[in-house]
């Protein structure tokens, strides 16, 4: 792959590649392993009224796995979580488990309501500047990001 034009490296002071993973229907089931490369954050996410949705993260961790950087920073989110206890497939402490079992941060949100979508921790992401030094002439910066993309 050749590399961007000069003039398209100096548009920007960071590159930031922030994954959102999770069950969508029947699209998108297959991503190439190129999607995974020079991810810095990744949010696995699951809809708690759907279990199978909750029961493929697995899958999606081993991909991880298998293709993404060994540090790369993943969150575990249950969506919907705004919906009536009736409906509710996934109860928080399942998903709680499954975040300690793998030591990631997990948050249940509703974007429907905004639950928790503001109160998400910050991580700590290293990342590198572009070549040309950037604004700070730094070889590395430290950025908190924050993991509130639903």
């Amino acid at each position: 792959m050749a590399a961007p034009p000069a003039r398209a490296r100096a548009d920007y002071d960071y590159l930031i590649k922030l994954l959102l993973i999770g069950d969508s229907g029947e699209r998108f089931r297959t991503i190439t392993t190129a999607y995974y490369r020079g991810a810095m954050g990744i949010l696995l996410v699951y809809d708690v009224t759907d279990e199978s949705s909750f029961n493929n993260i697995r899958n999606w961790i081993r991909n991880i796995e298998q293709h993404a950087s060994d540090n790369v920073n993943k969150i575990l989110v249950g969506n919907k979580a705004d919906m009536d206890e009736s409906k509710r497939a996934v109860p928080t402490s399942k998903g709680q488990a499954l975040a300690d079992e793998y030591g990631i941060k997990f948050f249940e949100t509703s974007a429907k309501t905004n639950l928790n979508v503001e109160q998400a921790e910050p991580s700590t992401i290293k990342i590198s500047q572009p070549e040309g030094g950037g604004a700070s002439g730094q070889s590395a910066q430290l950025l908190w990001l924050k993991a509130c993309c639903l």
